[in-house]
């Protein structure tokens, strides 16, 4: 109720950007670049310091700061649904420079499922739909299989640091027991609205390929900036 609610009042009340506060519109123009592009001209390369033992490559849309955070919290936990669309679009451009080659089977990193019943909806899985959609329209082939399950209760990650947050995750993610023959049929691309310390996407990628699924990639989103990741360095490789 509170997902369809919010997403109707977004239709017919006026809205500010969710970036900048720009009035009478959901997105602008400035935010809307800010998020990437679906030809993935922006995406660079993300490696956290220590990076968690399994972490795929990691590609990030934008820079998880100032108008995107806003963007992609006004999303997730604010239910502004008709962000969907744009940060699904920042997403197939990440998607894209994976790099991987034929169909694509987008794995959506899960959240807790007291998580998703608090916000009133699944924000990861909705971007991933909506990126999916963007890749098929550019002609790559491209669906998604939400088949990571928790096996046990998690705590909240957002006060963690990075060892609690593995510590945390460690065996807790699987693969639903239906969804293990999807994960066969094509190269698994890992999404999620954002990566910070690696630590959700090490135990997803885990989860993948003890169910014998093979991971190409890892696209998110936004991530911090390079000097939060890489300390002393000045560029990405």
């Amino acid at each position: 109720m509170r997902a369809w609610w919010t997403e109707f009042a977004g239709l017919v009340l006026p809205v500010d950007c969710a970036g900048c506060g720009r009035p009478r519109t959901a997105l602008c123009g400035g935010c809307g670049e800010l998020l990437g592009s679906p030809d993935g001209a922006a995406v660079r390369r993300l490696r956290p310091d220590p990076a968690p033992g399994g972490l795929p490559v990691v590609h990030a849309a934008a820079v998880y700061a100032d108008e995107v955070r806003a963007v992609v919290l006004a999303h997730k936990e604010r239910g502004a649904l008709g962000l969907a669309r744009p940060l699904g679009t920042a997403l197939a451009g990440a998607v894209l420079k994976v790099g991987a080659a034929g169909p694509l089977l987008l794995v959506p990193v899960p959240s807790a499922r007291r998580t998703v019943a608090a916000r009133g909806h699944d924000a990861t899985r909705r971007i991933a739909r909506c990126a999916a959609a963007e890749l098929r329209r550019s002609g790559r082939r491209a669906r998604v299989a939400a088949v990571l399950r928790h096996r046990r209760a998690v705590a909240d990650q957002t006060r963690l640091s990075g060892p609690e947050r593995l510590e945390n995750l460690s065996g807790a993610l699987v693969a639903a027991q239906g969804g293990r023959g999807l994960l066969a049929v094509a190269p698994v691309v890992l999404v999620d609205d954002l990566m910070t310390t690696g630590a959700s996407l090490a135990a997803a990628a885990r989860a993948v390929e003890a169910a014998g699924g093979r991971i190409a990639g890892a696209a998110v989103v936004a991530g911090p900036l390079e000097t939060e990741l890489w300390p002393g360095t000045h560029r990405c490789s």
